[in-house]
C-alpha cells in the first residue's frame, strides 16, 4: 500500500512538473535561472572572502610571532652577555641572576619559535586555500558573464519566435474561421464567384433567347430613327451632309462644260 502511494505520488509530481513547464513563461524561467546563478556567486565570493580573511589572520598571527621570536632572541643573547660580563667582573651573584634571565627567554624563545613553525604550516594551507577560492571565484565570475550573453541570446531568441508564431497565426487566420459565425476567405470567394458564374449564364441565356433578339432589334430600330433624325436636323440648319445635298448639275460635251440652270 505504502509502495502504491510513493508511486501514485510520484506520478502527479510529475505530471505536475510537466504540466507546470508547458505552460511556464520561458522568459520568466530564465531571468530565475539567471537570478539563481547570481545567488549563488555571491554565496561563493563571501565563502572565498571568508578563507581569505582566515589567510590574512593567519599572516598578521604570524608576522606577530616572527617579531616576538625576534625579540626574545635578542633579550636571550642580552642576557647571556650581561651574565658573561658579571662573570668576568667577580660578581657572581649578577651573573647567576642573568643566566637564569637568560633561560628564561629561551624557554620562551623556544615555545615561540614552535608556534612559528606552526603558523608558517598553517599559513601555507591558508594560502593554498585563499589562491583555490580566488580562482573559483574568476572562473566563477567568467561562467556568470557567459551565462548572461547567453541570457541576451536566448531572449532575442524568444522575441523571434514569438514574432514568427504571431505571423503564423495571422496566416493562418486567412484560411480559417475566425469565429463560428465569421465565413473564411476561400468562402466568402467561392460565393462571389458562385454569384458571378450565375449573372454570367444568365446574361448568356437572355442573349440566345427571343426575347434577347427581339431587343437587340428595338435597340438597332431606335438606334436608326435617332440617326435619321440627327440628319433631319443637320438639314434643317444647314450643315454637315445637308449642305452639299444639292449641288449644281453640270454636263461635258466635246470638251467644253455647260452650265445646266434650276
Amino acid at each position: 500500500m505504502i509502495q502504491t502511494l510513493k508511486k501514485w505520488w510520484k506520478y502527479l509530481t510529475a505530471r505536475a512538473d510537466a504540466e507546470f513547464e508547458a505552460n511556464a513563461d520561458p522568459k520568466i524561467q530564465l531571468e530565475q535561472a539567471i537570478r539563481d546563478s547570481k545567488e549563488q556567486h555571491q554565496r561563493l565570493k563571501e565563502q572565498a572572502a571568508n578563507v581569505i580573511a582566515h589567510q590574512k589572520q593567519t599572516e598578521m598571527r604570524l608576522d606577530k610571532a616572527m617579531a616576538e621570536m625576534e625579540k626574545l632572541t635578542g633579550n636571550a643573547r642580552q642576557a647571556v652577555m650581561m651574565a658573561d660580563e658579571a662573570m668576568q667582573r667577580g660578581d657572581e651573584v649578577k651573573a647567576t641572576e642573568y643566566t637564569s634571565a637568560a633561560e628564561a627567554f629561551a624557554q620562551r624563545l623556544i615555545a615561540v619559535e614552535q608556534e612559528v613553525e606552526d603558523l608558517k604550516a598553517l599559513h601555507l594551507q591558508a594560502t593554498q586555500s585563499s589562491d583555490e577560492a580566488k580562482a573559483a571565484v574568476s572562473q566563477n565570475s567568467q561562467k556568470l558573464q557567459e551565462k548572461l550573453a547567453e541570457r541576451q541570446k536566448l531572449l532575442s531568441q524568444l522575441d523571434q519566435a514569438k514574432m514568427k508564431e504571431q505571423m503564423n497565426d495571422a496566416m493562418t487566420s486567412l484560411n480559417e474561421q475566425v469565429g463560428g459565425d465569421t465565413p473564411s476567405l476561400d468562402e466568402v470567394r467561392s460565393k462571389i464567384e458562385g454569384r458571378l458564374a450565375k449573372a454570367q449564364a444568365a446574361s448568356d441565356l437572355n442573349a440566345s433567347s427571343t426575347e434577347g433578339r427581339m431587343a437587340e432589334i428595338e435597340n438597332a430600330a431606335r438606334h436608326t430613327q435617332a440617326k435619321a433624325r440627327l440628319e433631319e436636323l443637320k438639314s434643317q440648319l444647314g450643315v454637315g451632309s445637308a449642305q452639299t445635298a444639292a449641288p449644281e448639275a453640270t454636263t461635258e460635251t466635246g470638251g467644253t462644260t455647260a452650265t445646266a440652270e434650276g
